[in-house]
């Protein structure tokens, strides 16, 4: 037999081996996919480290060459990736956030017929912090002017410093809730903690989950089984899968009516306040069903670049944007720097309008 006749039958026998190195990779990962469903069933961890160290020292153990057992570990751990990928896809595309076809959303329908969601864009503000009476009355009566239907009633701040300006409590719920009824609008206010709940339930409209309490899945949980709608904000240095799983926390509860919103995440960067994860709201409208607003006030951290983020918000296909406004924001008791005045508002909401 020729040479040359010699290496075609060794390579008709390599093709033999990678269709047998394939068929037991796709079976191993028939089996891989059961394990990740009996894992999710029991609410356990999809990555086993300890499990993954065992199988690798097997086959050190095992390995006769003529590769390195540093290639055979770098090979098989390739392998283990892929199937850990796989679980992890398959238990995402099974979560109920996730959206199953182009066409599927979640409308968040108020009691005055008010849809977020609906391909209209919304816009939600207010005071970083309920004040008084009458600074809500001035912002409230400016936000009507333009067709806003929800109005930040925050009772509640949780501050860096604990002593920092903390909120008014019950009594700014109670301002709120006056000067929304005498607008027309909704309230939205911040809960820190499920024993607020029904206190929350006599004052506002719309639950607000602040970026420290994504993660808070007893909170969650409990929101799961409020009637009202949910605004969840992502964490400091949230994924967005954790903030999509958090998501979950509600609405695996028994509560659909979940918004989700990005507020910017940490980074590096020093001259904003966060960093807004622009890409990470596009993704989001892909992967959810969930409505997506964008907060362009925390993000920031400055008042003069609101309008191009604004204008930015409304590119990227977010259902809305969120942004503070207050009567006279260098006085304000809270996150000063980053509130529009009333004229500063109304020029904000020319930008967006001429965008549509």
């Amino acid at each position: 037999m020729s040479d040359e006749n010699r290496v075609q039958d060794l390579r008709a026998e390599i093709d033999v081996i990678n269709q047998q190195l394939l068929d037991l990779l796709s079976r191993r990962a028939q089996i891989v996919s059961e394990i990740g469903a009996l894992h999710t069933a029991l609410g356990a961890d999809h990555y086993d480290p300890e499990r993954e160290a065992q199988m690798l020292t097997a086959l050190e153990a095992r390995n006769k060459g003529p590769f390195s057992n540093e290639t055979i570990k770098a090979l098989f751990r390739e392998i283990f990736r892929a199937s850990l990928a796989l679980e992890e896809q398959q238990a995402r595309a099974k979560i109920r956030v996730q959206r199953k076809s182009p066409d599927e959303r979640t409308i968040i329908r108020l009691p005055d017929g008010t849809e977020i969601g609906n391909s209209v864009f919304s816009v939600i503000a207010g005071p970083c912090a309920v004040e008084s009476y009458e600074q809500m009355d001035e912002v409230a009566e400016a936000l009507s002017q333009r067709g806003v239907k929800v109005i930040r009633g925050m009772a509640y701040k949780p501050r860096t410093s604990p002593y920092e300006f903390q909120g008014l409590g019950e009594e700014g719920l109670q301002i709120a809730r006056q000067v929304a009824n005498k607008y027309g609008m909704f309230v939205v206010s911040e809960i820190m903690d499920k024993s607020q709940i029904d206190l929350f339930l006599d004052y506002a409209d719309i639950f607000w989950v602040g970026a420290r309490n994504m993660q808070n899945s007893f909170l969650l949980r409990a929101l799961g089984k409020v009637n009202k709608p949910v605004i969840l904000k992502r964490g400091l240095a949230a994924t967005l899968e954790e903030f999509l799983y958090a998501a979950e926390y509600i609405v695996s509860s028994g509560n659909p009516n979940v918004i989700l919103m990005e507020r910017g995440i940490r980074t590096f960067e020093k001259w904003t306040r966060n960093t807004l994860d622009i890409g990470g709201v596009t993704v989001l409208k892909l992967e959810s069903h969930l409505p997506v607003i964008v907060d362009i006030s925390h993000s920031a951290g400055r008042r003069d670049i609101a309008k191009p983020l604004a204008r930015v918000a409304r590119a990227s296909g977010a259902d809305g944007l969120m942004v503070e406004v207050h009567p006279n924001p260098p006085v304000a008791m809270s996150d000063a720097k980053q509130q529009l005045s009333i004229p500063e508002f109304h020029a904000m909401m020319d930008e967006i309008v001429q965008l549509a």
